[in-house]
């Protein structure tokens, strides 16, 4: 009998997350009932968010959270068919029964899971990456928080990874003048010579102040944060007057400890001086036009002017691996795990 293989979140993460704070368990699958669905995980998602969110949801002992792209694989659901795939909050296991009606996500959300639209023969997995939440977090937290204009200088930080590189490339798109900052002079090459950005910086080997003034001598408009900590307070006192931030995340701290996040250099002054809009934000703002991102990302890709990358471990038993590694920064546009 095929059993279910789940990653369970067994201990607090003190740190940086090790293999050993996850359990892979095994289980029975139970008959479906009435309004139920047999999904099968074909691509799982590790995410920066995973690291930060899971002390919310309560003690460890729960399937480690997460987005997948399950198959259909049994249905009692008229609008499930045998072999549709769907964009779930399944988390890191294999199989998984639900009634999609009443589908609740663990941070409480009714997520009923989303059938994938036609993608043109594109992988399906890009429905975690850039036809997905990824894609429209750069989709709408850069246009709508930003709002760029022709010409404009915008300076994107985590710029190599599942997000960052969308915005540097729609930024592109705009007519924008785009700086990204990354952590290997891989990425750098990858960001400059093939999505075309127009200047770069190594904040592992290089002072990001000094060559954000060197790249934008005349200061900076728009600012996409995927990081904080230092690298965006160096960028906000190079902002223009009425620059626009657009927070996105805050990676170099997700593996502090919540009560001892590290202390940054001041930034009121800089948003005082130079009047600027200062904004985090959650994709799930923009639910209502869901749809209005992935159509326009992917005609951007068909028309070749969006360029996507993922970077896929192998084998459901990698999940903490791919994990791990994607929080050190080894992964190059979308991290995704493929059952």
């Amino acid at each position: 009998m095929v059993k279910n293989k789940r990653w369970v979140y067994a201990h607090e993460f003190k740190g940086e997350p090790k293999k050993s704070d996850f359990e892979l368990r095994e289980e029975d699958i139970p008959a479906l009932k009435d309004g139920e669905v047999l999904f099968e995980a074909v691509y799982l998602s590790v995410d920066p968010y995973m690291r930060m969110y899971v002390a919310r949801i309560g003690p460890p002992q729960y399937t480690m959270i997460g987005s997948q792209i399950a198959r259909v694989v049994e249905s009692r659901h008229a609008d499930y068919k045998v072999g549709n795939n769907v964009v779930a909050y399944f988390g890191w296991q294999i199989f998984t029964i639900c009634d999609p009606d009443n589908f609740t996500t663990p941070f409480g959300m009714k997520d009923k899971p989303f059938i994938l639209p036609d993608f043109g023969g594109l992988p399906s997995s890009l429905g975690l990456g850039v036809l997905g939440m990824p894609g429209n977090t750069a989709f709408f937290g850069f246009l709508e928080i930003c709002k760029p204009k022709e010409g404009e200088v915008v300076v994107v930080s985590g710029a190599a990874g599942a997000v960052g590189n969308l915005v540097g490339q729609i930024a592109k798109i705009k007519g924008c003048h785009v700086i990204g900052i990354a952590g290997s002079d891989e990425k750098l090459a990858w960001l400059k010579e093939e999505l075309k950005f127009d200047g770069v910086i190594n904040y592992k080997t290089q002072n990001v102040a000094a060559e954000l003034k060197k790249l934008a001598p005349k200061g900076v408009d728009c600012y996409f944060d995927n990081v904080g900590g230092e690298i965006s307070s160096h960028v906000l006192y190079q902002m223009k007057t009425y620059g626009r931030i657009s927070v996105c995340g805050s990676i170099s701290s997700y593996n502090n400890d919540i009560n001892s996040i590290p202390k940054a250099p001041v930034i009121q002054m800089a948003l005082v001086m130079n009047q600027l809009r200062m904004e985090g934000f959650h994709v799930w703002r923009w639910m209502d036009r869901w749809m209005e991102g992935i159509k326009q990302n992917l005609q951007w890709i068909q028309e070749g002017k969006l360029v996507y990358k993922e970077t896929v471990t192998e084998g459901f038993s990698k999940m903490p691996e791919a994990f791990i590694g994607m929080l050190k920064g080894d992964n190059t546009g979308k991290a995704v795990v493929k059952a």
